[in-house]
């Protein structure tokens, strides 16, 4: 028998890959699931986008292989959306490479930066994806602590403390997923100056930034950023264009061409009608984000009485398409959603998934409609 190779010996399958063949064996066997654990965008992209989308179908030249870098438009679309909406100024041609998704980004930094032994920060609870593949390339996880007390924010004093002299890279997320905690600039500031006296990359990732979220931010605004800094992004969450993974990588040309000479080893370019649609949807403006927005917003209300009706505690003053939630006392966070699977066939996602400091937690996604979210209160708490 042929063994799998190594660096999968401590790699498990992503938790909603195997959780939702269950949820799915349910469903196939008459149960009405209602899913409230995966933040995977119910709604429609917008229209001018599917337009956009549909006219560049029959552009010449539109099914051949596009540049590794993404088209012009594409990039000057990202920069003015950048401009626009995080007043930060980027070079089109040289601080912007478009993605096909975000995890595709972390892939690609990671083997672009890290090489076998190097140390990872990454924030605990944080993305299970960023763990994933610093295992894969060879690297060592070096987890750091958010907590309610702290605001979920990381304490950069009690950071700078500790041996550092391993640490090659430093994953931050903000708005948070998934605590729905935001920084603010003074955070971001401290976080560029971390990177540079202590020689770390920092990474953030930033697709939640317009989701229930009044003054959306980008870590490159701070000063010097862009020598020690990279932002992902991507159009998922903010334009409903999940399943179209289109995402963007921005920071200096010197780590963008060190990041570009993995990314064109591994694919041939986006397909140009995706890239059409994309730069629609950038040039939109603020209507649309507050649409959808007042839609989030009273669904989050629901969610809320929910998870009351539960006997959870949400975390207050929350960004993003989730409510995280502390479960009842004395009540594990695993057996709390299998119980709500089981007996009421809601799911929701278990806090642990995202690191130790998220046990006693769960979270709930806000992609699910009105209707569906009431009927899981009734389940609870019928009238």
């Amino acid at each position: 028998m042929i063994e799998q190779a190594k660096r999968l010996d401590h790699v498990k399958e992503y938790y909603f890959s195997s959780k939702l063949r269950e949820v799915r064996a349910m469903a196939a066997a008459g149960k009405d699931i209602i899913n409230l654990g995966i933040g995977s965008p119910d709604l429609a992209p917008p229209q001018q986008v599917i337009s956009a989308l549909n006219e560049a179908l029959v552009n010449t030249g539109a099914h051949q292989y596009q540049p590794y870098k993404g088209t012009p438009d594409f990039r000057n679309a990202i920069a003015e959306f950048y401009q626009n909406h995080y007043q930060v100024s980027l070079n089109a041609e040289t601080e912007i490479l478009p993605l096909m998704g975000s995890k595709e980004g972390i892939t690609h930094i990671s083997m672009a930066f890290l090489n076998e032994g190097d140390e990872v920060l990454i924030p605990n609870p944080g993305y299970p994806t960023y763990s994933s593949v610093t295992e894969l390339v060879g690297a060592k996880a070096v987890y750091y602590d958010l907590n309610a007390e702290g605001n979920w924010l990381p304490n950069l004093e009690e950071l700078a403390k500790k041996d550092l002299s391993k640490v090659k890279l430093m994953w931050v997320n903000y708005p948070h997923m998934p605590t729905g905690a935001s920084a603010n600039e003074k955070l971001f500031a401290d976080l560029v100056k971390f990177g540079k006296e202590n020689n770390i990359l920092i990474v953030n990732d930033n697709p939640y930034s317009f989701i229930l979220n009044d003054n959306p931010k980008s870590i490159l605004k701070a000063e010097g950023a862009k020598d020690v800094v990279l932002e992902l992004n991507s159009l998922s969450k903010s334009f409903n264009m999940a399943g179209w993974r289109i995402g963007m990588l921005c920071g200096s040309e010197k780590n963008l061409n060190t990041v570009l000479k993995v990314k064109t080893n591994m694919d041939s370019g986006m397909f140009y009608p995706l890239q059409a649609g994309a730069a629609a949807a950038l040039r939109l403006n603020g209507d649309w984000f507050s649409a959808q927005n007042e839609i989030y917003q009273s669904r989050k209300e629901k969610v809320l009485k929910l998870a009351e009706a539960l006997q959870c505690e949400p975390e207050k003053d929350q960004t993003g398409m989730f409510v995280w939630a502390k479960v009842p006392k004395g009540t594990n966070a695993e057996a709390f959603v299998d119980f709500l699977l089981n007996k009421y066939h809601i799911f929701t996602a278990p806090g642990f998934i995202f690191g130790s400091n998220g046990e006693g937690y769960i979270r709930f996604s806000l992609c699910a409609t009105e209707e569906n979210i009431n009927r899981a209160i009734k389940r609870i708490k019928p009238a």
